[in-house]
């Protein structure tokens, strides 16, 4: 089960000042000359942990569209970011200099059919990265092909049902978020309904869909009216690999077991984040009866959402961010 964490208090510093008269005979006689002088001890207090943000370096004018991802390379020398048309490479130590590697905008504006909605580099080697569209398509790329990475090196898209189409299809296909796996085997993308894991030597379809809200599929007219259909939601990895994270709405986060095929649903709510409560699952009633313990679906406040979520690299510690709080959740501690 999940606890709420509580991070460590702070120690700040206080000054206490203390005068000391120190006493001194002038040579050759006469009388005793007083000097006053101040020590600084300090007095130790615990206060809450405050964090403040300050850049070290700044990288600009390299973009004309909102920034939608950034990507460290494994070789911890450079990075790229991305935007809507295009994916710069940068060297970490260079601000003012940047490299185009990919540029999707079209001569003619008018003839644009999708754009680039997330980039991330592999975890271990250097020349390779991958990109997904709003068109629900991921093209994999190594930068030693080529230095404008036009051509991809794999094309990854599960071909649609006919016979589910409707208005909202492409809408709800465009892909969020994409993350390799930490073993950089496979690929994980979200798009609104569901997530999606990848094996990198297989194109043709996904090796594993997971459902995350499928209840709001009858809901999609009215989300769509209230711009929640372009919500972008983020996808993570636990530190093996066997578990994956997402968020969805009501504050709800959902987690689902590639072993054992359990997924369960969490709240992130002050009412329920007391230090060392334990979260209970949550149910999301679609129709019938709804019993106690469930929610329905009319009933979800589609205003608070968790888009952002993180995991600890080795622990069981998990972030979500729901609105303006950031809630930290670890496994129980025994």
């Amino acid at each position: 089960m999940l606890y709420p964490h509580k991070p460590d208090s702070k120690i700040h510093s206080e000054t206490l000042y203390i005068q000391i008269r120190n006493k001194t005979k002038p040579g050759g006689g006469g009388g005793m000359i007083e000097h006053v002088t101040q020590v600084r001890v300090p007095v130790l207090r615990p206060m809450d942990l405050m964090v403040e943000a300050t850049p070290r370096r700044v990288f600009s004018n390299a973009h004309t569209y909102h920034i939608n991802s950034i990507s460290i390379n494994s070789d911890y020398e450079t990075y790229m970011s991305t935007d809507d048309l295009r994916i710069n490479l940068w060297n970490l130590e260079i601000t003012n200099r940047s490299f185009n590697i990919v540029d999707i905008k079209p001569a003619n504006m008018e003839e644009l059919t999708e754009v680039i909605t997330a980039a991330e580099f592999h975890p271990n080697q250097c020349n390779t990265f991958v990109y997904s569209s709003s068109k629900g398509s991921i093209r994999l790329c190594d930068m030693r092909a080529a230095a404008l990475c036009d051509n991809h090196s794999k094309f990854f898209e599960e071909p649609e049902d006919p016979s589910n189409r409707s208005f909202f299809s492409e809408i709800i296909s465009s892909i969020s978020d994409v993350k390799f796996s930490h073993s950089g085997r496979y690929l994980m993308t979200r798009d609104y309904l569901t997530v999606k894991v990848w094996d990198l030597n297989m194109e043709s379809k996904p090796l594993e869909t997971y459902q995350v809200h499928d209840y709001l599929r009858s809901k999609l007219c009215s989300l769509y009216e209230n711009d929640c259909i372009f919500d972008k939601f983020e996808c993570v990895w636990n530190g093996s690999d066997s578990v994956i994270m997402t968020g969805s709405y009501n504050n709800f986060f959902r987690m689902f077991d590639r072993n054992t095929k359990r997924d369960v649903t969490l709240e992130a709510s002050r009412e329920n984040s007391k230090p060392r409560a334990i979260l209970k699952p949550r149910k999301v009633c679609v129709g019938g009866k709804r019993r106690k313990d469930e929610i329905s679906v009319d009933s979800l406040d589609f205003s608070k959402k968790i888009l952002h979520t993180a995991w600890h690299p080795s622990e069981n510690i998990i972030a979500v961010a729901a609105t303006n709080n950031l809630y930290i959740f670890q496994d129980k501690v025994n």
